[in-house]
């Protein structure tokens, strides 16, 4: 497996990339709720996801939850947008794994193209899941909690950074979505931890 910069995991043996709470949609969600916000992230997000798909050589994209972020995204520009995104990545197979907020969007219309799975879904030695449950089909990538871990240097300054985050029966990738944010994890002694900062995946346990 080699975690990537742009916040994706990929198997070459596989050719198969994974990445986890893509949240499209949610700049127009939060529009629909009174929220002011500007429209782009959605844009924003399927730019990042192709341009990851070319970087990799990727055959297969699995999401591994949230692929949507509220049906209240899924507005008809939305929707179209994501289908010609699609069109244009029709060699690759996609999977989505059913997120929280996946199961309150609804299906996915049909010429999306997606299959889709609930949790958990086996794939070799695999359980894909959203939730970062451990399960007893295999060993577990997840998302779900946007992980991050707060780095301090010396003047007391502080910033928290997102991550992939390898415990000893599940993973939790970090949160793919450019409108996403991230959430401060606390490893275990013995977990790996990987931070995405500037363009480059640096260990930090």
């Amino acid at each position: 497996m080699i975690a990537m910069a742009d916040k994706a995991l990929f198997w070459p043996a596989e050719s198969t990339l994974f990445v986890a709470d893509v949240h499209l949609g949610k700049d127009a969600a939060m529009l629909a709720s009174a929220i002011p916000i500007p429209l782009g992230s959605t844009t924003e997000t399927l730019c990042r996801l192709s341009h990851v798909l070319d970087l990799s050589g990727a055959k297969s994209l699995i999401l591994l939850g949230d692929l949507w972020h509220a049906k209240a995204g899924r507005t008809p520009r939305f929707t179209e947008e994501f289908v010609c995104w699609r069109r244009r990545h029709a060699s690759v197979k996609m999977l989505l794994v059913e997120g929280n907020h996946d199961l309150k969007s609804g299906p996915l219309p049909a010429e999306a193209d997606v299959t889709t799975v609930s949790e958990p879904h086996a794939m070799g030695p695999f359980a894909l899941c959203h939730m970062p449950e451990p399960r007893d089909t295999g060993y577990v990538l997840s998302g779900h909690i946007h992980p991050g871990v707060v780095m301090e240097g010396m003047g007391r300054q502080s910033v928290k950074l997102p991550c992939f985050w390898f415990g000893p029966q599940a993973a939790v990738l970090p949160a793919f979505g450019v409108f996403t944010g991230c959430a401060s994890v606390r490893p275990a002694s013995g977990d790996q931890v990987f931070v995405v900062f500037d363009g480059k995946i640096l260990s930090v346990g």
